[in-house]
């Protein structure tokens, strides 16, 4: 009972997140606001949580765990019905931005609830099933929200969570009592500057493609020197998480409590685990931001559909992430990283030199496959390793830790890819547009001065207002559309080549199989018996 009060919790934020990309036609429709509406009220949410969520683990402690997970059930529940009932952008980014504060203190809970009410193998197994929800859940309200927003309304998909906000209140007195921390105090220049630190590296991520990678576009607010602000406010980012963590280290030289505990970042294990942590949380939003691409894009398949494609997927990092718990008593983190990020290059491979303009190629699905297998077993791995490797009373720190990186890797992944997608589009369609005879007014409208990926009959339709003959139209066609699979493909070939890198990282993680004592902890248990 207490996992399945933790898994609708977490199904409660997830299906969340995932209803305003699917649902991205009605809310700009009824709403009357552009279609970057919803990613703007995505990021909102984003922000909020990344940026309190280690604020969230020290109130848990102060307050009483599941004091506050109740607290956050219940106003994430008012907030889906703020958007159930919103009819403009303001009121839906209030609501976002309020479910993202409830969200970054829910967040820290789950997994204290999970150290508190499981242990041994089974809390090892519950790790694992709290991973891989998000897959499952992205997957399910993909389908459910799709459905709903094509038959009834995207606000029914809204109610469901609101109802499911009502069930998770009622079961969640079934949970473990735990006792709230005597002594806490709240570090406020630590949670300003990890506040800024995660706002600002966010937000760049986010404004790569619209702003700029490095010279600025016409979008963007401002310019220095003609750069684009979206890598000045990821270094600004950077050099501020840098002063939080100097400022923690003079907190814990006073003697005073720093935001997040340092015991779960002090050894090359665990700095280890996190980086790979990100870079295997940044893959699969990578891969989550290209294959709808492929299937939305090259295919012109609808989201309901790209739902269904990715499913397999999905279901992959699902089990995976709660099976390979079984692996554990006989190979090591380590030896468990190294193949899990090679076998998620395998399937990125296979993926690319195969997709076409057609889905449901045998080798496609199967690398998909591959590739789920190894997220599901990195993602649960690596958060056992974190949990693990930390005293039962800083769980909380850990799951703020994790909730940083999976915002932060959120931002990257989907930001490295559309970067990387949308310039080798550009390079490919500059190249292809010079070797043909078609005329250069043809090429800049094929382009839009703003290169993007754009359906055959877009373009078609876009073309069709030119003064060119329908020859030159289906040769511009033609080669639009050899760009964007050549472009997809070299993006999920560069992907791949990041998870081979990734085992350099995962080479750092621990030897010893989960169970057996480390060299630390034998060193530690010989200094306490007085037998060293």
């Amino acid at each position: 009972m207490p996992l399945i009060v933790i898994v609708l919790a977490q199904l409660q934020m997830t299906i969340n997140i995932n209803i305003l990309p699917v649902s991205l036609g009605p809310i700009s429709e009824e709403m009357d606001a552009p279609a970057t509406a919803t990613a703007t009220a995505l990021l909102l949410y984003s922000l909020f949580v990344a940026a309190f969520v280690m604020l969230g683990a020290k109130l848990g402690k102060l307050v009483g765990e599941r004091r506050v997970f109740q607290i956050g059930v219940v106003a994430h529940g008012l907030a889906m019905a703020l958007m159930a009932v919103s009819t403009n952008t303001s009121t839906m980014n209030v609501a976002q931005a309020i479910a993202g504060v409830v969200a970054a203190g829910l967040v820290p809970t789950l997994v204290v609830l999970i150290a508190a009410n499981y242990h041994g193998r089974q809390q090892e197994t519950a790790l694992g099933v709290l991973a891989g929800i998000p897959a499952v859940g992205s997957a399910v309200s993909f389908v459910i929200a799709g459905f709903l927003a094509t038959a009834l309304s995207w606000r029914y998909s809204y109610w469901l969570i609101v109802f499911l906000a009502v069930v998770v209140l009622i079961l969640s007195y079934r949970l473990t009592s735990i006792p709230r921390q005597r002594g806490i105090k709240i570090d406020v220049v630590g949670v300003a500057l990890s506040a800024a630190a995660i706002a600002l590296i966010l937000f760049g991520f986010n404004n790569l493609q619209t702003w700029g990678p490095l010279v600025a576009e016409d979008r963007a607010p401002f310019s220095v020197l003609r750069l684009s602000p979206a890598p000045m406010f990821i270094l600004l980012g950077i050099v501020l998480g840098q002063a939080f963590f100097a400022w923690s280290r003079r907190r814990v030289a006073a003697d005073k409590q720093p935001l997040l505990a340092r015991e779960v970042l002090d050894s090359v294990e665990e700095k280890s685990a996190v980086i790979a942590f990100l870079v295997a949380g940044s893959l699969s939003l990578a891969v989550g931001f290209l294959i709808p691409l492929y299937v939305q894009i090259v295919q012109a398949r609808t989201p309901l559909y790209s739902a269904v494609a990715i499913l397999p997927y999905a279901v992959a990092v699902a089990v995976a992430g709660v099976i390979s718990v079984r692996l554990y008593e006989r190979v090591s983190p380590r030896r468990l990283g190294i193949a899990s990020f090679i076998l998620i290059a395998i399937g990125l491979v296979m993926v690319a030199f195969t997709v076409g303009n057609a889905w449901g190629i045998v080798a496609v699905i199967l690398g998909l496959l591959l590739v789920g297998i190894g997220e599901g077993t990195l993602l649960t791995l690596l958060f056992n390793v974190l949990v693990s490797a930390s005293p039962k009373r800083l769980a909380g720190d850990v799951g703020a830790l994790r909730g940083v990186v999976n915002n932060v890797s959120n931002a990257i992944g989907a930001a490295f890819a559309s970067v990387v997608a949308v310039g080798l589009l550009s390079a490919l369609l500059a190249s292809a547009f010079d070797r043909s005879e078609l005329p250069p007014q043809l090429e800049t409208r094929v382009l839009f001065d703003d290169v993007d990926f754009v359906t055959n009959d877009e373009l078609r339709s876009v073309l069709g207002a030119t003064s060119a003959t329908p020859e030159q139209v289906e040769e511009a066609v033609a080669i639009n559309e050899d760009a964007r699979r050549r472009a997809l493909q070299a993006s999920f070939l560069i992907v791949a080549g990041i998870s081979l890198l990734s085992i350099f990282p995962a080479a750092r993680l621990p030897r010893y199989v989960p169970g057996e004592l480390s060299a630390e902890d034998l060193v530690s248990e010989t200094h306490e018996s007085g037998t060293l």
